[in-house]
């Protein structure tokens, strides 16, 4: 599919700048990337070099933008945002799958499944289990005993959901996670481990997606509980009762030890792990590869292993940076006092 830069730019609300809005888009890459036809965006910084060099033929800028460009410019007041609209105006139509249920899918007679729901082949459904209107559930998923699953879900092929876990509305659970699984329970009795029951549950609020191959353990008791519109990417492992607020971010390869308590709009970066029975303060950041073992404050940047304030972990790596520089200096000043002393 094509459009026009005029269509585009009507489309995302921007303004056409240094040229003609009548040119053809047939597709859109990354400014590296763009070759003649195609739509690219700036929404950072550091590529600034590389879209004055780009060969595409129209780009996504911020508003006020005033670098001269050899493409088009569509002036917007969100780059990035713009950019994911195109996107969807210019890629193939989504895959739509229609309500029914494959001949090879095993639904349980005393499952609940509502209107318009559509199950893939070789889905498994177990008693008692609830499935709310308009839900998608791919190829070879698992829905344990007692589970709901509330409206308009998009669980894909090969996910496992086991027993009274509660999946809310508009949840995207992607290939290969597991919600429910046992938390990692265990005492030493004897000179042995001995498995600590684990009777609780996962709750799913509304909006939240989760990303493949990430696991989320059920409770020792009471719930694991991941809060409305939070996005889990894949990887992820989220251990028995850790509760995560609203609408924050866990990036791949996270580990979140038992009884952890994330706040809101938190943002948790890529392989960031944290102890158990902390608590990390709404709208905090813990940045990539990052080892917490306690408690952030709300509205604070921490990094590093073990993690602390980024300031103070920044003026410390500064500090460690200069020990060599510091050591010649120590060595050259003994130097001297030894010469001294002869």
């Amino acid at each position: 599919m094509d459009a026009s830069i005029e269509e585009l730019a009507a489309l995302v609300g921007g303004r056409v700048i240094g040229g003609t809005g009548a040119a053809r888009i047939t597709g859109a890459a990354s400014v590296t990337d763009a070759q003649e036809g195609d739509i690219t965006f700036f929404g950072n910084a550091k590529y600034l070099p590389a879209l004055r060099a780009s060969r595409a033929t129209c780009a996504l800028v911020p508003e006020g933008f005033e670098e001269p460009l050899p493409a088009v410019q569509i002036q917007v007041a969100n780059p990035t945002l713009a950019f994911s609209k195109i996107l969807a105006q210019l890629a193939p139509p989504p895959v739509v799958f229609s309500p029914g249920i494959h001949a090879s899918a095993v639904i349980s007679a005393d499952a609940r499944i509502g209107e318009n729901v559509s199950i893939q082949a070789h889905v498994v459904v177990e008693p008692g289990a609830v499935i709310g209107n308009g839900t998608f559930l791919g190829p070879g998923v698992y829905i344990g005993h007692g589970t709901h699953v509330g409206a308009d879900c998009k669980i894909y092929a090969n996910a496992s959901i086991r027993e009274r876990c509660i999946i809310g509305n508009r949840v995207i659970i992607h290939s290969g996670a597991v919600l429910g699984s046992d938390g990692f329970g265990f005492e030493m009795v004897g000179g042995r481990y001995v498995k600590i029951p684990q009777t609780g549950i996962v709750q799913i609020d509304d909006d939240v997606e989760i990303g493949a191959n990430t696991a989320i353990d059920r409770a020792r008791f009471g719930r694991t509980w991941i809060g409305e519109g939070s996005k889990i990417d894949n990887l992820v492992q989220i251990a028995h009762n850790v509760v995560i607020g609203k609408h924050s971010i866990v990036v791949s390869q996270v580990g979140i030890s038992g009884s952890s308590h994330i706040g809101n709009y938190v943002t948790l970066a890529g392989q960031v792990g944290l102890v158990g029975h902390i608590e990390v303060g709404d709208q905090a950041i813990v940045a990539a590869k990052s080892g917490v073992s306690k408690s952030i404050p709300p509205k604070q940047m921490w990094w590093g292993n073990p993690a602390g304030p980024i300031q103070e972990q920044k003026e410390q790596h500064a500090r460690i940076s200069r020990l060599p520089k510091l050591m010649e200096r120590v060595k050259r000043l003994e130097e001297q006092a030894r010469g001294k002393e002869a």
